[in-house]
């Protein structure tokens, strides 16, 4: 996005409060309910219980959206998410972990680190249903307020509700990128690097 200037905007978002904005209005998640139930909207799989939280250095992607969605657990509970669609997708030092807390146990952590090294994380058709997302964010060409239905620069099948509030841009930069979620998929996934590690007590990426 450029200024009156044609200078680039880079800018630090709040993704807590835009996924709040994304799913407009107070019964936006009966909406999503009945529009899941009448398979308006793909859920991929059930999600767990649980979030999980990503961190990345830097996470550079060309073809970005952004709407408002719901994922859906076994027991059938609706949570509102905001999913971002990525077409192609390099992460820079990324970590995601994952906190269960057993009886007698306690705390296990599992940690995942991959592109550490001079070859990145890549990712094709990437998306992420985020609850919180935060870092210093720049996009190029941007669409704030388009119709979710009418979204073309994400991976195929990225577009939301019509009506609904969504944005996309030709590619974006994210620099100290944390990220809670409640699921990630990907046509592929290369994982450079990979290292993975179970610990007993709290260890998360941030």
């Amino acid at each position: 996005m450029k200024d009156e200037q044609g200078r680039q905007v880079v800018g630090r978002i709040r993704w807590r409060r835009f996924a709040l904005l994304a799913v407009p209005g107070c019964a936006a998640t009966a909406a999503l309910g009945i529009a899941l139930a009448q398979g308006a909207l793909a859920a991929s799989f059930a999600v767990s219980g649980q979030q999980f939280k990503v961190s990345a250095d830097r996470l550079t992607g060309e073809g970005f959206a952004q709407y408002g969605n719901i994922d859906t657990n076994v027991r059938g509970d609706l949570l509102p998410v905001a999913t971002v669609g990525i077409r192609t997708a390099k992460i820079d030092s990324l970590c995601q972990s994952v906190v269960t807390s057993l009886p007698v146990l306690g705390d296990i952590s599992l940690n995942l680190t991959a592109g550490t090294g001079a070859t990145p994380v890549e990712a094709k058709d990437l998306f992420l249903d985020a609850t919180q997302l935060e870092g210093n964010a720049s996009f190029n060409n941007i669409e704030i307020g388009r119709d979710a239905s009418t979204l073309d620069k994400g991976p195929d099948g990225a577009q939301g509700m019509q009506d609904a509030f969504s944005q996309q841009a030709d590619d974006l930069s994210i620099t100290n990128l944390k990220q809670v979620a409640w699921a990630a998929n990907a046509g592929t996934f290369k994982l450079s690097g990979l290292k993975m590690k179970i610990t007993k007590g709290k260890k998360e990426c941030f």
